[in-house]
């Protein structure tokens, strides 16, 4: 009775896997060059393009919000008290405008080429060396602990479900994308808000990478600014109120 050899097994199951690879591979190109087609852009320009949709429409969202409250300001009928009641319900929502004496936190990058400057410390890896999600959240949340009443990320207000994060050292907020430097602008006490940044163990530690490896770092008072209202959805995607 006549044997396999495993080599001669092994060498059909090879040939067998290629064909299949192959087949695989020309049915997704249907007969187009997979690495230079143009028409398939890198996923970092994919990000880029929805990001500015996304800005595209939230300025429409704002705009169409605009022209329903202005179609609100008509009698509806409401008592004055729900009138401020509501009012009182979109100043904590984020949804309105708000103007007052304001702190802006902006945070950078340190130069590629940094090194260490004080003695003791290593030279940088180069996560020292990039703003990460948790020295804007560090900022945030420092923030709302010193009063804060409303607080700006870059351009986009935040509200109670808005979350910051970072893929490396780009900043996706509210499905847009920035680049540092980062603005970080509150609404509030300017002396309360630059004590309660200083008091933060977290900006205590970023300050010693600032101070090291020369991450960025400026604090300055504003003056009366206004900060935009939040012009996204505020419908819940993920929980619903408790009856």
């Amino acid at each position: 009775m006549r044997r396999f050899r495993p080599v001669r097994v092994l060498t059909v199951a090879v040939f067998a896997l290629a064909g299949l690879i192959f087949f695989t591979s020309f049915n997704t190109a249907k007969g187009t060059n997979i690495r230079t087609d143009a028409s398939l852009l890198k996923l970092s320009d994919l990000i880029q393009e929805r990001s500015h949709k996304n800005g595209r429409l939230g300025e429409s969202n704002a705009t169409l919000r605009e022209d329903v409250e202005a179609l609100a300001e008509r009698d509806d009928g409401s008592t004055k008290a729900e009138d401020e009641r509501l009012a009182a319900l979109e100043g904590n929502a984020g949804t309105q405008k708000l103007k007052g004496e304001a702190l802006t936190v902006t945070l950078n990058d340190a130069p590629p080429n940094a090194t260490a400057k004080l003695p003791g410390y290593p030279e940088p890896q180069p996560d020292y060396l990039v703003i990460h999600q948790q020295d804007l959240q560090a900022v945030v949340n420092a923030m709302w602990q010193g009063g804060a009443k409303g607080i700006k990320v870059m351009d986009q207000r935040l509200i109670s479900t808005s979350a910051v994060r970072c893929v490396g050292n780009t900043l996706i907020l509210q499905g847009r994308v920035y680049s540092p430097p980062y603005k970080i602008t509150a609404v509030g006490d300017p002396e309360k808000l630059q004590k309660a940044l200083a008091a933060s163990p977290a900006i205590q530690n970023y300050m010693v990478y600032v101070n090291v490896y020369g991450l960025g770092w400026k604090v300055e008072e504003e003056g009366a600014v206004t900060l935009p209202g939040y012009s996204g959805t505020v419908d819940l995607h993920y929980a619903k109120p408790v009856e």
